[in-house]
């Protein structure tokens, strides 16, 4: 007896790994709206030299003065190195109201407890931390949260241990080079991310209907055999969402 899950395979419409590069490379691309889309993400990420070389490269300019891009690179890399203080100084030169963003302060406190230095930790969230949380209650779980950190010697058991992991400080950087792009009327999120999701759905949609070759590899863009769109589905997804 033929399963219905097999059944419904059989009946999808079958495209070859040759068919499906010749319909491809059919497609025109206007490469200066590829060029933009580059440029775009180099410079809302903050990487100046690769703006700067890009832009040598294809004879287009950034967007922004690229010695704003430096200030925010300055300032994501002092907070990716638990150097707060010195991130705080700068937002506050560079833009003071990109520092109405919490999290640059939820970081503080989390760098005094990582460097255990308690007393200043609370004092801190008694001084800096509570005024915001009674105006804020949804930054005032995050406070929460954070001073949890306090009950346990062993961080490393706490349920909120992952607040000290590297990628907490990631999150912290990327969330106030948003805040100032926003406050400089500048675009916060970049393109490219966005349509390697749609790609991704895209890819999810057209596999109900036909069996094709799925990019399985959102970096080097390599394809599936057709008959292996299935299992490639579930890895690049799965790759994609740990990104």
């Amino acid at each position: 007896m033929t399963s219905t899950a097999g059944t419904s395979q059989i009946s999808k419409k079958v495209v070859s790994k040759d068919e499906w590069v010749k319909k491809l490379s059919d497609v025109k691309i206007d490469k200066a709206d590829l060029n933009k889309l580059i440029m775009n993400y180099f410079v809302i990420e903050g990487y100046k030299d690769a703006a700067e070389a890009f832009s040598q490269e294809c004879g287009l300019s950034p967007s922004i003065d690229v010695d704003s891009i430096q200030d925010r690179m300055n300032i994501r890399n002092a907070i990716q190195n638990g150097n707060v203080e010195e991130a705080i100084e700068r937002v506050n030169d560079l833009n003071p109201e990109a520092l109405v963003n919490n999290k640059l302060f939820q970081q503080r406190l989390i760098e005094y407890i990582r460097e255990g230095k308690i007393t200043e930790a609370l004092e801190f969230a008694q001084d800096e931390l509570a005024p915001r949380g009674e105006e804020n209650p949804e930054f005032l779980e995050e406070l929460e949260r954070t001073m949890a950190l306090l009950a346990f010697d062993d961080t490393s058991v706490s349920p909120v241990g992952d607040l000290l992991h590297p990628s907490q400080r990631q999150r912290t950087a990327s969330e106030l080079n948003a805040a100032i792009l926003t406050s400089q009327s500048q675009e916060k999120d970049p393109k490219l991310p966005s349509l390697l999701k749609m790609l991704v759905w895209a890819q999810d949609e057209l596999d109900e209907k036909v069996l094709f070759p799925r990019m399985k590899n959102l970096v080097t863009a390599e394809l599936s055999d057709t008959n292996d769109s299935t299992t490639n589905n579930t890895a690049i997804n799965n790759s994609f969402m740990s990104t």
